[in-house]
């Protein structure tokens, strides 16, 4: 007999990086299964088109830079005052540049080791010390990169940040794991988003067909979540059918 799922009906979940790509499409999932949803990023008018898309009732925007502790604790803060707690955290926010490691500036490589490394810190230590008070567990899922496992050429410093979010993945699991906090690493392949354009990746590049969707990585990160509290999965590794790995 399969293993039950969670039914994540009233489910809160805060979710950075949901203005577009794999973010907003783990939002729209979330809401489709009952869950509630807190809507963290930079761009505001995006995030108001996804809660009017999405309903009031079921989504909050708060924006936001990941960069900022002060915002992360903010996201955390309106979760619980809108909905009245916190169950999960997805840190999706992030940013790439492609190149040789003298190519980008350094106000451009400082910009995304912020972002993506010390934004998903930022992120997690705000949502653990909620889910810390209100002793009920929680998830933590935090979306990486296959460049996180076996960094390729012309992408250093992106690998860099990508190991860095796998080695606080694994090492927060065993941290708080006792607690009931599960946290769980998700490592896609190249998605198709707007994730890179003009910087490394060129928009209408046929080569993006063949990545995967926004959409399987949220069926991936949604997954995670909806697990029996009794098991968790630490690191999932995502290839479309037709990327090489």
């Amino acid at each position: 007999m399969p293993a039950e799922t969670r039914d994540l009906s009233g489910s809160v979940v805060a979710v950075t990086g949901a203005s577009s790509g794999i973010g907003q499409a783990t939002a729209r999932l979330l809401v489709e299964g009952g869950a509630k949803v807190v809507l963290g990023a930079r761009r505001a008018d995006r995030l108001e088109s996804l809660v009017d898309e999405l309903g009031a009732d079921n989504a909050l925007a708060v924006p936001g830079d990941v960069r900022s502790p002060e915002d992360q604790a903010a996201l955390v803060a309106a979760a619980v005052e809108r909905f009245g707690r916190l169950d999960s955290v997805v840190a999706d926010a992030g940013m790439g540049i492609y190149g040789g490691i003298t190519d980008a500036s350094d106000e451009e490589l400082r910009t995304m080791l912020e972002t993506n490394l010390e934004g998903t810190v930022w992120t997690v230590r705000a949502a653990v010390r909620q889910f810390r008070a209100a002793a009920s567990g929680g998830d933590v899922v935090i979306v990486a990169s296959v460049a996180g496992l076996r960094g390729g050429a012309d992408e250093a410093v992106y690998a860099a940040t990508k190991f860095g979010q796998v080695g606080l993945s694994g090492s927060l699991d065993r941290e708080v794991r006792a607690e009931g906090i599960r946290v769980s690493t998700i490592c896609p392949a190249g998605v198709k988003t707007e994730f890179a354009i003009g910087d490394g990746r060129t928009e209408g590049d046929p080569a993006l067909d063949d990545y995967l969707h926004p959409e399987d990585v949220a069926f991936a990160i949604v997954t995670v979540l909806q697990q029996p509290r009794r098991l968790r999965t630490t690191l999932w590794e995502m290839w479309s059918m037709k990327q090489s790995s």
